[in-house]
């Protein structure tokens, strides 16, 4: 069924309308309004966002304590960052890159946080984490705050800068190889593109361009808003989590990278920054 606002719409302009998730589509609004909104996001549509970020690290300390047949596949995954790191074989190349490859790396942070507007207008950000070496605790401690998230009305999404290519189908597959049930928000077999409930800052930012890759740092940059890479960045991780065992030092940096992102969609939406 059309919305109301589409039902006032020419026909090619309501098909149109009816391929995006909804909340670019304000039932209330009428088609103009609908065509150009004061924001990208309205406050109340930020307040039914959950905003994400994880952070990972290799599955095992080093490359010899891979099982053999790991190994081998390790070998041939690792070909393809023989040019970037000249001159360094596959156990070397282990610690540098194994951490973004789910088959090979495990989750060690997870936060979230949910942004909430007070009587002026103000944003403020409440977060929770979850880290330790235990990823199946993590992951069961995710799946209660998701199912709670989005069981609790329609129409609520997870945000995370680059989410789409690496934050949700990561922890999705980290899910089957735990053998632990999908959370409802990371079911995403059988649903159209625009069925999901994912919404990624990056692909906001690329205004349909297929070839830009912009970090969140660089975004936070041009819109102002203070860098989350002010002590480690994802690179570092793996170091952090292994060599230092600090899991508290990876959380605060996993926690500034779900802040940042709710700050780049505020600016997007041209409304006040957050306060934690």
């Amino acid at each position: 069924m059309p919305t109301p606002a589409q039902s006032c719409l020419p026909l090619q302009i309501s098909h149109l309308l009816r391929k995006f998730p909804p909340y670019f589509v304000s039932p209330a609004a009428n088609w103009r309004s609908t065509l150009t909104p004061p924001h990208m996001f309205t406050p109340a549509e930020l307040e039914n966002i959950l905003f994400l970020d994880c952070e990972t690290a290799s599955i095992t300390a080093q490359y010899d304590d891979l099982s053999p047949r790991m190994q081998a596949l390790w070998d041939k995954k690792s070909k393809r960052y023989e040019s970037q790191h000249p001159g360094k074989n596959p156990a070397e190349l282990f610690p540098l890159a194994a951490g973004i490859h789910a088959e090979f790396s495990q989750v060690v942070c997870i936060s979230v946080g949910n942004l909430q507007f007070d009587e002026n207008g103000i944003p403020h950000m409440k977060m929770k984490s979850w880290y330790s070496p235990n990823e199946t605790e993590n992951l069961q401690e995710l799946t209660r705050s998701l199912d709670k998230f989005t069981s609790s009305r329609e129409s609520r999404f997870l945000c995370a800068h680059n989410g789409k290519e690496f934050d949700f189908p990561f922890l999705g597959r980290r899910y089957l190889i735990r053998q632990l049930p999908l959370p409802l928000a990371l079911r995403v077999q059988g649903r159209k593109p625009w069925e999901t409930m994912f919404i990624d800052t990056m692909d906001l930012w690329k205004f349909g361009d297929y070839k830009a890759y912009t970090s969140l740092d660089l975004l936070a940059a041009v819109l102002d808003i203070p860098s989350p890479k002010d002590d480690i960045d994802g690179a570092q991780v793996g170091r952090v989590f292994w060599d230092e065992q600090d899991y508290e030092r990876i959380k605060v940096y996993c926690e500034k990278d779900v802040l940042t992102t709710a700050q780049v969609l505020l600016r997007m939406s041209r409304l006040p920054l957050a306060v934690v």
